[in-house]
């Protein structure tokens, strides 16, 4: 949950390196540090120069001395893990020469049992972080002799945890090493120069060609070019791939948030999904990457989706439209609890597992659950060439566009989309007519432009969110289609706002959750225009009987002795609702942050991908 940055070449590292971490800081905005090695002069050799700071990337430019020169370095951005956020504990880490620096993202489970052990042969230590321990560890085999790169194969052999490594060594100023086990690594190919990163989003405005390691590999990185090898010194070729994100995807474009930014490029994130996968002519959607026939597809009984955050509640929305659509029966969990009750694979059932970055660690590690027990396993995610779509046996790419705001806005409507798709290509395949199946594509077609529709509704939004902000918290309640609705409704306000919320099936209301309303406790209701119209209506008098605020969000205007206020959204086909009534509620969740002056697009305690247990 951290973002690092390294530049090797004829020009001054710093420059790329603070700009690479700009880039990643919503991966971790803690604290963040750089290294360089100084170049020889005629009286003095390269040396190491290393300046760290607490705070954003903003806080380590003004830091940085005016003359911090050199071609060689690394960065690092912070997401606390190991160790309260201060300059001691930020990255990069050395040893007790100052000739070792790394930067890490993961966690060294058995750091207490190395760094005792490096202590006891002189390693001091000046932080409390497991990284430090790398450095040590690192400079230790380096004094045994050998390069670096036989330095670092020797010290990850004795690791137990997950690492994404840079290392820099000032006896050998022309490379960089970098090692990769369960977060990202990937390698930027320039001319006459060489970038590696943690996210491909450092590495865009330079080169579009890139390399993504596997777990268990390590790179040596020179200005002319790379080399990858394993840890037991064994060469492997990686290909290049080139990365279609434009450089424009990552600024706010004349927004003031990358989230609101996010929110209104919906319509064309959605348009991406959907695109050369409608099938009009036999009212089915076209998904060659599932690398499933249809006599495979007919096989099985039931869909397990694994996701994270609001992964998961995209994935029980995803559910829901495949049990309607295709009758057969779904379920969401979330895949951080998934390994750890032994789950029981069925060979008849099908695990799709969900993550905008492809790199959520618990969702990665569920997929190898699944995968050791012999399941079979679709990825849904956003990100070309990640670790869990290289794990997936196959699935769809989203297309959403890169997402830099921590709160997930058009990753997630994208997801619920790929879900509709699947839920149409199965439900095609099974029991689905084609008047239904029409009727599908249809309103999937229909989506951009009704998204569009919903935020001109922006300043109304606006408005209601600054006088919703400032209660002591808030009630989302929603049933059947609409109560994964009120789940992500909730977990977007809590997340930028940090006004506590809640969410719970309508129907739940008289079973508890009654007992919390009161005039300082709002209810969002999502009141679509359903078989259970009535039923949520009742819902609402049962809250304003009790004198209870409630903002509702419908396709038809409420009256007012059920509302305070209502939000009108179009009407699509009852399946695909959901996606719509979700669209206010981002944009009550960003107004209401923006009102109390939230950081919104790096919320406090979060980080957006997370890659570490």
């Amino acid at each position: 949950m951290c973002g690092i940055v390294a530049y090797i070449g004829p020009k001054d590292a710093s420059p790329f390196l603070l700009e690479g971490l700009q880039r990643l800081e919503y991966r971790g905005y803690d604290s963040a540090g750089v290294a360089v090695v100084a170049p020889a002069t005629k009286s003095a050799p390269a040396k190491l120069r290393v300046c760290k700071a607490k705070g954003r990337v903003a806080d380590l430019a003004a830091a940085l001395p005016a003359r911090f020169k050199g071609t060689a370095g690394i960065g690092h951005t912070r997401w606390a893990t190991h160790g309260v956020p201060s300059d001691a504990n930020a990255h990069p880490h050395t040893d007790n020469e100052g000739r070792i620096a790394v930067v890490h993202n993961g966690i060294v489970e058995n750091a207490d049992e190395l760094r005792a052990k490096l202590a006891a042969d002189g390693a001091v230590f000046r932080s409390e972080t497991d990284t430090e321990v790398l450095a040590h560890l690192i400079a230790a085999h380096r004094a045994d002799g050998g390069g670096l790169e036989e330095a670092v194969r020797a010290a990850l052999k004795l690791v137990v945890g997950t690492y994404g490594i840079a290392v820099l060594d000032a006896e050998q100023p022309d490379r960089i090493v970098v090692a990769r086990n369960g977060s990202p690594i990937v390698l930027g190919i320039g001319e006459k120069e060489m970038f590696a990163a943690s996210d491909v989003s450092a590495l865009v405005r330079y080169t579009r060609q890139v390399v993504h390691l596997e777990d268990g590999e390590l790179a040596t990185v020179r200005a002319d070019g790379f080399r990858t090898f394993t840890e037991d010194a064994r060469t492997v070729t990686r290909k290049p791939s080139t990365v279609d994100w434009e450089v424009g995807s990552y600024d706010t474009g004349g927004y003031a948030h990358f989230l609101l930014k996010e929110i209104h490029e919906q319509p064309g994130a959605v348009e991406r999904t959907l695109s050369g996968r409608l099938n009009e002519r036999f009212a089915t959607a076209h998904l060659g990457g599932l690398n499933l026939d249809a006599r495979e597809l007919r096989e099985i009984r039931r869909v397990k989706i694994l996701g994270c955050g609001s992964a998961y509640y995209a994935g029980e929305m995803g559910a829901q439209l495949i049990e309607e659509l295709a009758r057969i029966p779904a379920h969401s969990e979330p895949a951080s609890e998934f390994r750890y009750r032994n789950p029981v694979i069925e060979a008849d059932t099908l695990y799709v597992a969900v993550s905008q970055s492809g790199e959520t660690y618990d969702t990665l590690a569920a997929v190898q659950e699944v995968k050791r027990k012999g399941g079979r396993v679709l990825g849904v995610v956003n990100t070309v060439g990640s670790a869990i779509a290289r794990e997936c046996d196959g699935g769809l790419y989203l297309h959403a566009g890169p997402e830099i705001s921590v709160a997930s806005t058009k990753a997630f409507t994208s997801t619920v989309v790929a879900f509709a798709l699947l839920a149409l290509h199965f439900g095609r395949i099974h029991d689905l007519s084609p008047a239904d199946g029409r009727r599908i594509v249809a309103g999937l077609k229909a989506l951009p432009d009704q998204i569009r529709k919903v935020l001109e509704q922006q300043q109304e939004i606006e408005a209601l969110a600054a006088e919703y902000a400032h209660s002591r918290g808030m009630m989302f309640i929603g049933r059947v289609r609409g109560y994964p609705v009120a789940r992500e409704g909730a977990q977007k306000l809590k997340e930028i706002s940090y006004v506590h919320a809640e969410a719970y099936p309508a129907s739940e209301l008289k079973h508890g959750p009654l007992a919390l309303i009161s005039p300082e406790l709002p209810t969002v209701a999502l009141v679509p225009d359903d078989e259970l119209l009535d039923k949520n209506l009742t819902a609402l008098g049962e809250i304003k009987a009790r004198e209870g605020r409630v903002l509702a969000v419908a396709h038809r205007p409420v009256e007012a002795k059920l509302a305070d206020h209502c939000l009108v959204v179009p009407k699509s086909e009852p399946e695909l609702d959901p996606l719509l009534l979700n669209i206010p509620l981002q944009l009550l969740a960003y107004h209401a942050a923006v009102a109390l002056g939230r950081d919104v697009d790096k919320p406090r305690n979060l980080a957006k991908s997370v890659t570490v247990e």
